[in-house]
């Protein structure tokens, strides 16, 4: 399938303006758009990643009339000598963003080892994921990337989220609360409640998580079980009556402390129950645990 990105969604992955990118066509003949009927640009995932590339190779002092003069194989040769000896995360991104138009696992791999290795695992998911996987998003709302795509490289996430999962062994302490960590129906996207999983391990608390889509029913059961102090979710999905699902958890758990984050939630005229927090970032999320 041929990807097709225009002018501006290039300008929001690469970062440099649209106007020049025009110039640098005309003038370098770096980029090769096509056209629509209409005379529309629009670029390729050769183009993508040949700007992805032209961009790194100029902020790290590479002027473009010498880029110009390089071939494909060579500026990405040149690419891949940068980005094994940097930790930048702007380049690691784009460098990303390249993985997943490929689908290249080797490259992924290689990109998030070294970081995690350089920099630990929660900074990998915090400064180069996250970025990341916003900007996938921004690649999904205009229709630049299909869902193999992005299923593939949110998978390769998913596996390093569980993998430092399984690497935390849980000792109780005085201070370990217990926790139960879901999606409600409808909610699929679990890398963010994959990565409040591994804080909550590390940090010495006890979670059982339930995943994506499960129905209210199913939670109280589990928490009459688990007798947990908390109940953690995330809602990005939008839901017909997420009033309603909020008042239904206030009454189903009013003597747990709800931790919630999603975009649903700072909807104007949403209104959290007395026993809830909002929380945006990882640090808001801790913060909120004693």
């Amino acid at each position: 399938m041929i990807c097709k990105f225009s002018i501006k969604d290039i300008e929001k992955l690469s970062g440099i303006k649209a106007h020049t990118l025009r110039i640098w066509e005309q003038r370098y003949g770096i980029l090769k758009p096509n056209r629509t009927d209409t005379n529309i640009r629009w670029y390729d995932n050769d183009e993508l990643k040949n700007i992805l590339n032209v961009s790194l190779l100029n902020n790290h002092g590479y002027k473009i009339s010498k880029i110009a003069g390089l071939s494909k194989e060579e500026i990405a040769s040149e690419v891949t000598k940068i980005v094994d000896s940097t930790s930048k995360e702007c380049e690691q991104i784009s460098s990303l963003i390249i993985s997943m138009v490929e689908m290249d696992e080797r490259r992924f791999e290689q990109i998030i080892s070294n970081q995690i290795l350089r920099n630990g695992f929660s900074y990998t998911i915090e400064e180069v994921i996250y970025p990341f996987l916003h900007k996938i998003g921004v690649m999904w709302h205009t229709g630049s990337i299909n869902p193999a795509q992005e299923h593939f490289i949110t998978h390769l996430i998913r596996q390093k989220l569980i993998v430092a999962i399984d690497g935390q062994i849980v000792i109780e302490k005085n201070q370990s609360k217990k926790f139960i960590l879901y999606l409600p129906e409808n909610e699929l996207h679990e890398l963010s409640l994959l990565y409040f999983t591994y804080l909550l391990k590390s940090n010495g608390h006890f979670v059982t998580y339930l995943g994506q889509s499960i129905p209210m029913i199913d939670v109280e059961r589990v928490a009459e079980i688990k007798n947990s102090d908390y109940i953690v979710s995330v809602f990005t999905h939008k839901m017909d009556s997420i009033q309603d699902y909020l008042n239904q958890l206030a009454v189903s758990f009013p003597h747990k402390r709800l931790l919630l984050s999603g975009y649903e939630l700072v909807k104007e005229g949403v209104k959290l129950p007395e026993n809830a927090k909002l929380f945006k970032t990882p640090a808001d999320f801790l913060a909120l645990i004693p």
